[in-house]
Parts: structure tokens; sequence; C-alpha cells
């Protein structure tokens, strides 16, 4: 950031705020807390500068430090951070402020600057001939869709040309009437040619269904191929085999001991394939996780059996929780501590904002305790589910 520094011609007059911006300025004071009225020194010196004609001069700087209390050497340093602050005077009819980052220098903010240069002065921070105007380039000014943009006092003009801009140099150098946004007939930031989408009415008025889009189901799966039964080989064939070329069986050597082998084995598989529709396959139980059962539902009273227990005790529930538990009929320790897994489901549906919690922070534990007379005071930090 280059070094700001105040303007070295500074008025010998005194600054004060008028009537107006006075009665405003104790008001946004007395806003802060008592002792924190320094707070509000960017908020008065930004009032400052637009009282003294779009710029802060050394007067103005004291009188604001004098009103808050401050170290004037602390509101200089506010004032020199801030670029929002100009330190020198600037044009009494306009300060252009051209934005020359990235999307406003590819939108022609390049163009834009020439042009300030040509019309107002060669250099920024620098008054035209009649002290009317003035011109600087910023960094981003936030409306980077409507590139490229200037800035002026509190407005800004968007969807610039070069031949836009000048115009309207014309108009604030003449005293006329100027009309912030975009300068192209755009509505804000809309695309050019208007809206595009979202256009059917029936999306707001509840007459449009929807009809929901199941995925086809998976194609059913190829039958497993069966391997087929492999024969054990016969004595004489194994000879044959380490044999080699010695001796070779004949096929009437080899079917005496084949035929019996074969007979068993065809035996074996008539035996080990069932006929079809012999073997009738049952399906198991479809067991439903979740389901509450009958007559599994935990005790819940009306009201306490006698006095009632302090529920707020369980670590995790506060006075809202436990007027939330005495309403579905949960008053003492005892009873939290005999729930079992299903009686926790039951409680948990009726506990609606607070599912889970009966599981995650332990009750059945923790009651077990408590039940039994354990308190807080009994073990200092120690929490009753959690040893």
């Amino acid at each position: 950031m280059s070094v700001r520094r105040l303007d070295p011609v500074q008025p010998t007059a005194q600054f004060s705020f008028n009537v107006e911006n006075l009665s405003w300025a104790k008001k946004t004071i007395a806003s802060y807390p008592t002792g924190k009225q320094a707070s509000a020194v960017i908020a008065l010196l930004w009032r400052a500068q637009e009282q003294n004609e779009g710029w802060l001069s050394r007067p103005a700087m004291e009188y604001v430090g004098t009103m808050l209390n401050m170290a004037f050497i602390r509101v200089y340093e506010v004032a020199t951070f801030y670029t929002m602050f100009q330190l020198s005077p600037v044009g009494k009819k306009a300060h252009i402020q051209v934005c020359g980052t990235t999307p406003c220098m590819l939108r022609g903010s390049e163009e834009l600057l020439a042009l300030c240069r040509s019309k107002i002065h060669p250099e920024p921070h620098h008054l035209n001939s009649d002290g009317s105007l003035s011109w600087e380039e910023v960094e981003c000014l936030g409306a980077c869709v409507n590139a490229p943009m200037v800035q002026v006092w509190k407005d800004t003009y968007e969807d610039l040309t070069p031949e836009t801009l000048s115009g309207l140099i014309d108009d604030w150098q003449a005293g006329r009437k100027t009309t912030p946004g975009p300068q192209n007939a755009r509505h804000h930031s809309m695309a050019l040619g208007g809206a595009t989408t979202l256009l059917d009415k029936t999306l707001y008025n509840k007459q449009r269904t929807f009809k929901r889009v199941e995925a086809p189901p998976p194609p059913p799966a190829a039958p497993t191929p069966v391997a087929p039964i492999a024969t054990a080989p016969t004595p004489t064939a194994v000879a044959a085999t380490i044999e080699g070329s010695k001796k070779t069986p004949t096929p009437a050597a080899m079917a005496p001991a084949s035929a019996p082998v074969a007979a068993a084995q065809t035996a074996n598989v008539n035996t080990a394939l069932p006929e079809p529709g012999a073997v009738r396959i049952t399906k198991p139980p479809i067991q439903r996780v979740g389901k509450i059962q009958p007559n599994s539902k935990p005790e819940l009273l009306k009201k306490p059996r006698g006095k009632a227990d302090d529920l707020k005790l369980i670590w995790g529930v506060g006075p809202a929780f436990e007027k939330l538990l005495n309403k579905v009929g949960v008053w003492h320790f005892n009873q939290v501590a005999s729930w079992s897994a299903a009686d926790i489901k039951h409680v948990d549906a009726l506990l609606k904002g607070f599912h889970g919690r009966i599981a995650r922070d332990e009750w059945v534990k923790q009651s077990k305790k408590l039940a039994k007379g354990w308190r807080p005071e009994n073990s200092v930090g120690e929490k009753p589910g959690k040893k």
C-alpha cells in the first residue's frame, strides 16, 4: 500500500459539525458502551468528510478526536489507513473512483481511465480547472458482473462505455441529476436479454407435480455353470501311465475294472442329485430392525410416584429437557435405569428434536448411579455416566 499523508495545505478555520450532524453524532456515540466511544471514529470521520466537501482536513480529524476523547495520532492512523477517506480536496461536484481490478480491466476500464485523464486531469487526485471534478483508480468495487464501473460518493455506475461515462461527467459538471446503476438498461445484474430461467409460473403456485423416476431393476444374474464330475482313474490306467510306452492297456483289459467304477460313480451321482421338486427351500423369517414389538413400551407415568427426581442431574439434561421428559411420563431415575434397547427406541421417538441423546449421553448408565444415591458433590468433576 502506498504511503498516505495529510495534505500539505490545511484550512486555518476550525471545523465543527452542523446542527443536524452534531445531533446524529451524539446519538451514534451513545450507542456504544461506556469507555468504548472510540469505536465510533470511522462513522464520525465519514460524516465529517461528507460535510467537508468530500475530504478530511486535519481540523476535522482533531474535532472528531476531541469528541471521542481520543489522542489525535490515533485518529490520524485511522484516516490514513482506510482509502475510503480522502486526505486532499476532491471535486466538489463529483470525485470519480474508477475500478481497475481484473474484471473491469478486461471489460474496458483502461479506456475509462484514459477518458478521465483527458476530460478532468492528466493525474489522479487533482482537480479540474474549476475544482468541480477529480478522479482516481481504485481496487474492486464489488459489482464485477456489471463491469466496468465507477463510484461517485455513495453511488455506483455500472456497465459503462467511454461514451456513457463521458455523458455522466458532463452531467455532473453541469449539476444535472444522474441515475445510478447499470447504464445499458440492464435490471440490476440480470442477463442483458432478460430473465431466462424459472419462468414457468406453475413452479410457484403449487399446481406443478413431479413424478418420481425409479431406476430400472438390475438384469437377472446369469446361472452359475456346473463343473463336470471327474471320474477316478482305474488301477490299470494308472499303471499304463507309469509304464509309458512299455505297455499300453487294451480296451478289453480296461473293461472289467472300469465297469464297476463307472457303475459306482453313476450310482453316486444319482443319489447326490435329487429329482426336480423333491427339495423345498425355506426362507428365514424376516427380522425388522428397529420395529418396536407389542408390550415393549417402558413404564411412563402420568404423575410422579411421590416426589419427582431431579432429572437435571443426568448429564446433558437441562430445565427445558426435564420438562419434556416429564411431559412424556419420565419422572424418576429408576425408570430410566430399567430401560432396554427397545425402551430407548420408544422414548427416543417421543423426544422430538432430541433424537439420539439417550444413547449418546448414556442415560441408563447415569441413572443407575443416580438411583443408588450418587450425586455430583460426591465426586468433584465426575459425571455420573462417565466413570
